[in-house]
């Protein structure tokens, strides 16, 4: 069995490949897009089983990976920096120490959750967002017209047209 460890970032992904005594087979980086992950896949040593730190980037390539893996780990970001503090910290060294907590069996696992539930709560975060900042604008445009001194009818002011309306009763009453 070859173990692997990713230290994974927005652009690259660092990678240190050790066998079960230890022995660095390969390391390096390459870019961090699912092209470039088929590529390197290919020249990796069989079997393998690989672990990452959990980061906002680690589920796309978590589902990328996983179908080519023997097995696929996330480790727990502040449980790890606490087994493998270092003096000397970079992107090679961090993808080393990942590699030796999962080969001795020291990797501090999170849970993944399934991409169908992933999906679902980017989805619903992503609306969350959206109606926060439908009501914000609501808001802004409600503060506006009192500012103003203009006159609206608060249940109708977030209905298609209304604006519109009043707008139209706005330019009426100047003339």
């Amino acid at each position: 069995m070859y173990y692997i460890g990713l230290d994974v970032h927005k652009k690259t992904i660092s990678y240190c490949v050790k066998d079960g005594s230890g022995i660095v087979h390969a390391e390096g980086t390459i870019p961090a897009t699912r092209w470039d992950l088929d590529r390197w896949m290919k020249m990796l040593p069989q079997p393998w089983t690989a672990a990452m730190e959990a980061t906002i980037f680690t589920g796309w390539i978590y589902d990328h990976l996983k179908p080519h893996a023997a097995a696929l780990k996330v480790a727990h970001p502040l449980m790890l920096r606490a087994i493998a503090a270092a003096k000397k910290k970079n992107d090679r060294i961090d993808a080393n120490k990942i590699a030796d907590c999962l080969r001795c069996d020291f990797l501090p696992e999170c849970y993944m959750a399934a991409t169908e539930i992933r999906e679902r709560r980017r989805t619903l975060r992503y609306r969350n967002l959206l109606v926060h900042q439908a009501v914000q604008l609501k808001n802004k445009i409600s503060g506006l017209l009192m500012e103003a001194g203009v006159s609206y009818n608060k249940q109708k002011l977030h209905k298609v047209g209304y604006f519109k309306e009043l707008l139209a009763t706005k330019t009426s009453m100047r003339g």
